[in-house]
């Protein structure tokens, strides 16, 4: 589409329809009069051929076509008001802010510590970290990772790896361990789990179960936490058995504050993927984070505490599913 024949006003019209879903509101936030905010949205969706809300008695809808606009226009807004206030503010050319949201413990564990070589190659776009603690990438960020079984939406997804699964103990824990009979082991500790969205508490626990032929195994029991982090946290006071991702634990396992008493893993179907709006592919800064985190944790996978994980070859460009907690 010619930018010359983008129809402004009425995006701007539509855009405070949306957000308060009420002509008469929309036409107060932009001190114009309603039947102006109601002319430009029917000039709007007269360009679009396509009705973009539902004017019911004394309610007003978005339809399926301006809920998916409706986000699109809002950030695009949010961006320019940024930039024209940090012009105006900073009287020179402004840094480039890029929104990143993050699962907590992917933040706290990875993220943090590699970010500032980001920074370092890339000293013109500042990173505006936000933590989420795991249902869902925030709509307003750049760019976020998620973890989350393969699915489909809107979002465009980059495989950075697929999680797996082992035993982490503290080390008087795993002295105790015979090497022989994992069965016995977990049946003799506290089990430690993390909730995952649409699934049972003891979901990971079932699947290393199955993994040594021990279906029958009791491992509905336990404590269960909202992410791996406080998980492992529990762990590191000397009781329970953590199963996580050792990619999020190298430093604890490297250190020898946390064992894996049993050379085990599993596949769990939930992976870390890059999270990025369709629309946003084309933007210089989010272009160059998405390839430099990619790189990066390519470049971190092949040097993987299990010594076992590779790098993931390609990106899945996939679309989004619903995201868990991690």
């Amino acid at each position: 589409m010619d930018r010359k024949w983008l129809p402004l006003n009425a995006l701007r019209a539509f855009e405070a329809a949306g957000k308060h879903l009420s002509f008469t509101a929309a036409a107060n936030s932009l001190t114009v009069a309603q039947s102006a905010v109601s002319r430009h949205v029917i000039v709007l969706e007269n360009f679009l051929g396509v009705p973009l809300f539902e004017r019911r008695p004394q309610q007003l809808m978005l339809t399926e076509a301006g809920q998916h606009l409706l986000p699109v226009v809002t950030k695009s807004f949010d961006r320019i008001d940024q930039a024209l206030s940090d012009i105006i503010k900073e009287g020179r050319s402004p840094r480039r802010a890029l929104k990143v949201s993050l699962p907590a413990t992917f933040a706290h564990q990875l993220a943090v510590p590699i970010l500032k070589d980001f920074r370092a190659e890339h000293p013109a776009i500042t990173l505006d970290i936000e933590s989420d603690m795991g249902h869902g990438a925030d709509s307003e960020a750049d760019v976020a990772v998620v973890f989350s079984e393969p699915a489909v939406t809107d979002t465009v997804l980059d495989l950075l790896w697929m999680e797996r699964l082992t035993i982490l103990c503290h080390p008087a824990i795993a002295a105790k361990a015979d090497k022989d009979d994992p069965a016995r082991f977990i049946e003799d500790n506290v089990l430690l789990h993390m909730k995952l969205d649409n699934r049972s508490r003891h979901y990971q626990w079932d699947l290393v179960a199955r993994s040594i032929g021990r279906p029958d195994l009791d491992v509905d029991r336990g404590l269960v936490f909202d992410t791996s982090r406080l998980v492992v946290q529990y762990a590191l006071s000397g009781e329970g058995l953590a199963l996580v991702d050792p990619l999020l634990f190298k430093n604890e396992i490297e250190s020898g504050a946390l064992i894996r008493p049993f050379d085990l893993s599993s596949e769990s179907g939930f992976g870390y993927f890059l999270s990025t709006h369709p629309e946003d592919l084309n933007d210089e800064a989010v272009a160059l984070f998405r390839s430099w985190i990619i790189n990066r944790f390519a470049s971190h996978l092949a040097d993987g505490p299990t010594g076992k994980l590779k790098a993931p070859t390609a990106s899945a460009s996939i679309k989004s599913g619903s995201p868990s907690r991690l």
